[in-house]
């Protein structure tokens, strides 16, 4: 990480660094288009939606709503704030998506009619816990995707940030691993941002509720460091989403010597070449490359182009971050 960069920087770039690795991995999501290493990844469009060049998908859309709460006066955390980010998925739902996993459309639709009296929260992580109890496949990369603006909310406090990041998984995601990697996930970022470090999942370690913190250990020391890009698709699983994720940052350091521009492009680019669902991966790895390089070194011909629902671009993005970094 260069020594240059503001925490204010390192925070914007979590979220434009999602929106950019998203909109980069949008046009060869499940080979929508051939993907050529010796170019790299381009924001052609396309993909699985009609996508123009430089649109984010879902991975952005959902963050945004989770962002958004967090850019205002109610804390994030708050039985008033997971109420505000429940309602900002129904109303994505209704209004923004253009693209929905299959995992948070089931839950979502089971309450699209839903009244939003107090208590709408509660009600959607009762619905994702009821189809975990149905069929125990709620594993999905959904909530890892877009849990990059739950690591800004509360800098200085990682148990808080660890707590607010499973219950906003578990509102969609209710299989434990899914609220462990969004504690992983968050934690990297949050010390990245505030330490001036570059922050790896494992620092959340100890966040972890103790029957899952061995096993997780035990795939720090082996597993996540050992993965192969042939074991990392299909990443639809949220635990092999952070290893492809993990995987691509890693690559990433290869370029250092190149400059953090560099850094920050060899990322995405190593996510999108494992394939499968390279938004989602891209948007994973970009929101924690971004916090490593700042705002300002992610490539300008991406950040000039990326936008989407509802109504962003790229400066919007970083004044989003910067309000949620003003309110922490």
């Amino acid at each position: 990480m260069t020594t240059t960069t503001t925490a204010a920087d390192r925070a914007a770039g979590a979220l434009l660094g999602l929106a950019c690795g998203d909109a980069a991995g949008v046009p060869y999501e499940f080979a929508s288009a051939l993907y050529d290493p010796h170019q790299g990844p381009q924001m052609i469009g396309g993909g699985l939606g009609p996508y123009e060049p430089g649109e984010w998908s879902d991975d952005t859309q959902m963050a945004l709503c989770i962002a958004r709460v967090a850019a205002s006066d109610v804390p994030l955390d708050s039985p008033e704030g997971l109420d505000a980010i429940a309602q900002g998925f129904l109303d994505w739902l209704q209004r923004g998506a253009s693209d929905v996993g299959t995992q948070t459309r089931q839950v979502l639709s089971a309450l699209h009619r839903d009244d939003g009296h107090p208590g709408l929260a509660q009600r959607m992580t009762a619905v994702a816990a009821e189809l975990h109890a149905r069929s125990g496949r709620t594993g999905g990369n959904g909530a890892l995707m877009r849990t990059a603006p739950v690591a800004l909310a509360f800098p200085d406090d990682p148990e808080r940030t660890a707590r607010a990041a499973r219950s906003i998984a578990e509102l969609t995601h209710a299989d434990p691993l899914a609220g462990d990697s969004c504690v992983l996930w968050c934690e990297a970022i949050r010390r990245s941002v505030v330490d001036a470090m570059r922050g790896r999942p494992e620092d959340g370690l100890e966040l972890l509720p103790a029957e899952s913190r061995e096993a997780w250990a035990a795939l720090a020391e082996g597993t996540w460091r050992a993965g192969a890009p042939a074991s990392l698709s299909p990443n639809g699983f949220t635990v092999t989403a952070l290893f492809a994720a993990l995987h691509a940052v890693e690559q990433a350091a290869s370029a250092d010597e190149d400059g953090p521009t560099a850094t920050f492009r060899a990322g995405i680019a190593a996510a999108v070449a494992l394939g499968d669902d390279t938004d989602t991966i891209a948007a994973i790895t970009g929101s924690l490359l971004g916090t490593w390089t700042g705002a300002e070194e992610i490539p300008q011909e991406w950040t000039d182009m990326v936008h989407g629902w509802p109504g962003y671009d790229g400066p919007g993005l970083a004044a989003v971050a910067t309000m949620i970094f003003r309110h922490s």
